[in-house]
């Protein structure tokens, strides 16, 4: 079973939105480095790779429907190395938290998941309600800076802080994560 779950939320995104220009600045650097990480969780047997994506209001859409609409969308090049493997786990979420209204607590319950490893986007909202709502829950917790971006650059730091602080989150780089 494994130990810890790599988290990777809401990448799957066509990048038409409000803010859409400040996220995309800030997912840039981060492509590669969690492009990197999943490559890691995916060698490893005792990490268990899931995928969280907000389904935008679509509650027919399938794994599928949301690669093919981020795809289609205004930055494929920021999609296109992260869409998920078809053998790893795929959550559709309705709101920022990884854990509202999805069956990711179940699901890390039944997989004796202790540590949950947050990537992806948005950092000052759907990582860090993700973060509480896995802190709550009792789940150690970590955050490589390097594999989530905010569209807000002070408020991302900000939550990083405060999931540090306030949720004994480890913040650490990515090379430091899955050793």
């Amino acid at each position: 079973m494994a130990r810890t779950a790599m988290v990777v939320v809401d990448m799957l995104n066509p990048y038409e939105h409000a803010d859409a220009e400040l996220l995309e600045r800030a997912v840039e650097p981060v492509v590669p480095r969690l492009a990197e990480l999943i490559g890691r969780a995916r060698e490893s047997d005792d990490v268990d790779l899931i995928y969280v994506n907000d389904n935008y209001g679509d509650f027919t859409a399938t794994r599928d429907d949301l690669v093919r609409r981020a795809l289609g969308g205004r930055r494929p090049d920021l999609v296109e190395p992260l869409v998920p493997p078809e053998d790893c786990s795929f959550l559709p979420k309705v709101r920022h938290s990884a854990f509202f209204g999805t069956p990711l607590e179940y699901l890390l319950g039944q997989r004796g998941t202790d540590t949950v490893l947050l990537t992806g986007q948005v950092t000052e909202q759907c990582i860090l309600y993700s973060a509480l709502d896995a802190y709550i829950r009792h789940y150690s917790i970590m955050v490589p800076p390097d594999c989530v971006a905010a569209i807000h650059r002070d408020l991302g730091l900000a939550a990083l802080r405060m999931m540090e602080r306030n949720m004994s989150a480890e913040v650490t780089p990515s090379r430091g994560c899955l050793t």
